[in-house]
């Protein structure tokens, strides 16, 4: 059977996420953040804020929903291959092998955007438990998946650029942190200063959080959509390239 490029890539990556998955301790730790999140905005800010669409906790699950697949997807493609790149050495044994950088890519991504999406499953679950109008929306679904796989393209730009693994804590703190909270997750943008939410909308997560909250595919939705495709492709095209040409 000839099977493609990117699969063997994606697979050993998921071999080893299985290992940490049969770790009780990794299973409690992807669970704990979400939770204390709930409990923290939803069950404790939550019950003073007042919101005209309803109630602030089914607000609060679907921006929860975008971070933890925003940072999951990220965080784990951009720490593993900066590891494997600089530290391990592994990745250069996919440059050596006989695959394109574009199924290295391919099967980097799909494995981030796997780990993104196992942690807003945990968050998704924990919503449908929780006394909240909250819902699976088909929305919710296609746009938690593309938001995975966004910032999962993201992962490898980071991973491949960072020059030290403490390089990829100083990305994050300048552009995956800002987003976490300045993007919508936590409270509507609308109340914002024009500048500033000028400034905000150039965000991918904020066109994350308006999508994953609509019920429909309205104009509105149609344009953060269309920017999300844009901010992937963008994404995904740099992180090829950088692949292809590595030459440490």
């Amino acid at each position: 059977m000839n099977l493609p490029g990117w699969y063997p890539v994606f697979l050993r990556e998921m071999l080893l996420f299985r290992r940490k998955l049969l770790k009780m301790g990794y299973l409690v730790s992807a669970m704990l953040v979400p939770l204390i999140y709930l409990v923290v905005f939803g069950y404790g800010l939550g019950r003073s804020v007042r919101l005209s669409s309803g109630d602030y906790l089914s607000f609060l699950i679907p921006g929860l929903v975008a971070m933890s697949s925003m940072t999951n997807s990220y965080t784990w493609v951009a720490s593993a291959l900066n590891l494997n790149r600089l530290y391990f050495k592994t990745f250069q044994l996919l440059i050596q092998a006989p695959i394109s950088a574009g199924a290295i890519m391919l099967g980097e991504v799909l494995a981030g955007m796997v780990k993104g999406l196992f942690a807003a499953s945990l968050l998704i679950i924990m919503g449908l438990c929780s006394p909240s109008s909250f819902h699976l929306t088909t929305l919710l679904i296609i746009t938690t998946l593309l938001n995975s796989f966004m910032f999962a393209c993201l992962g490898v730009i980071t991973g491949m650029l960072a020059k030290s693994h403490e390089d990829t804590s100083t990305y994050n703190n300048f552009f995956i942190l800002p987003m976490s909270f300045f993007s919508g997750t936590f409270f509507p943008l609308d109340g914002l200063p024009a500048l500033l939410k000028g400034i905000i909308f150039l965000l991918p997560l904020s066109h994350t959080n308006l999508l994953i909250r609509r019920a429909t595919l309205d104009g509105t939705a149609v344009c953060s959509l269309l920017v999300m495709l844009g901010y992937t492709a963008v994404f995904l095209v740099i992180g090829t390239r950088l692949i292809r040409n590595y030459s440490e």
